[in-house]
């Protein structure tokens, strides 16, 4: 073979070599079509996202427990410079809290304790006295709940009447269908008074109860636990301010300045208008006597004659 001719055999091997490659597209050559792809692909933006459409992952509540104070309430009616103990750290507590007191607790009823009640009272426009009763007592909420001490009968029947004969009002009751007697109320014939219950006890010689009814008694200590007797009677009567008037005053105790005793509903001077209704009955709001509905002030007109006792608990 001559060289020219091998050349030109070369020459053809190599061009067939070339164009295989070519139609391969140099898959098989290095593998260069690993990184230089002939269409290499678009970059696309992601399209924005609005934060505010995306609702936020919800947050388990946490639970915050409840700071629970214990509440005192005073056992005795009365405090005053003579009072040592329990009560007087429930006073005094109560003083602190409301800002009259700025010394600590210490169960001793002491001039600080006396100054601070003093100044409460007079803040509050309650009796300045420097002692603690109801209304102080209720002002500083450490008075015990009186609701649950007054109990409120079915109202009678039409035209129902009492033991003897008189017609009964909204919140009176007779014989076995009235509350029991309280303990401690004494014998014979006699009206026995409740302060903490709002409610009158008529009973006759023979223990049984003739009628008994809802009042509304003092809002003040001024109607003092014992035993009386009705002294004084007036068909009419007129308050020691002249602002209200009312019958069948029947009095069986003697103050200072004034008396206190069970009457009617009393009317404003003014003008004739009722201070309260039958349906208030129950709650304390007089200034010392014990008011009636009119059938019951009837009553006890006719049944406490001078010389009945009066049993105050």
């Amino acid at each position: 073979m001559t060289l020219l001719h091998h050349r030109s055999t070369l020459t053809s091997r190599l061009s067939i070599f070339a164009v295989v490659c070519l139609v391969l597209g140099l898959n098989s050559c290095g593998n260069r079509s690993a990184t230089l792809p002939s269409n290499p692909p678009t970059t696309v933006a992601p399209a924005p996202i609005d934060v505010s459409t995306i609702a936020p992952a919800p947050i388990a509540a946490t639970t915050v427990p409840e700071l629970v104070v214990k509440k005192c309430v005073l056992t005795a009616k009365t405090l005053s410079s003579t009072s040592r103990g329990k009560d007087v750290i429930c006073l005094q507590k109560a003083l602190i809290a409301a800002g009259f007191l700025t010394s600590k607790a210490t169960g001793f009823y002491g001039p600080a304790t006396f100054g601070a009640v003093q100044k409460l009272q007079e803040s509050r426009e309650l009796f300045v006295d420097g002692k603690v009763g109801r209304e102080t007592a209720l002002s500083l909420d450490v008075w015990p709940a009186e609701v649950s001490l007054v109990v409120r009968t079915m109202p009678p029947a039409p035209n129902a009447v009492d033991l003897m004969g008189f017609a009964l009002s909204s919140v009176a009751t007779s014989g076995p269908d009235a509350p029991s007697l309280p303990a401690q109320s004494g014998k014979g014939r006699r009206v026995v008074y409740s302060r903490a219950g709002q409610r009158v006890w008529a009973v006759n010689a023979k223990n049984v109860i003739v009628r008994s009814w809802l009042v509304s008694g003092s809002r003040y200590e001024n109607e003092l636990p014992g035993t009386y007797k009705v002294y004084s009677r007036s068909e009419k009567a007129t308050a020691v301010n002249g602002k209200s008037y009312f019958s069948k005053m029947v009095r069986w105790l003697r103050t200072k300045n004034n008396a206190i005793g069970f009457h009617a509903l009393p009317l404003h001077t003014a003008d004739d208008s009722a201070y309260q209704t039958e349906e208030q009955l129950g709650l304390r709001l007089s200034d010392g006597c014990q008011r009636q509905a009119n059938l019951d002030a009837d009553f006890m007109w006719e049944f406490a004659v001078t010389g009945t006792p009066v049993i105050v608990l």
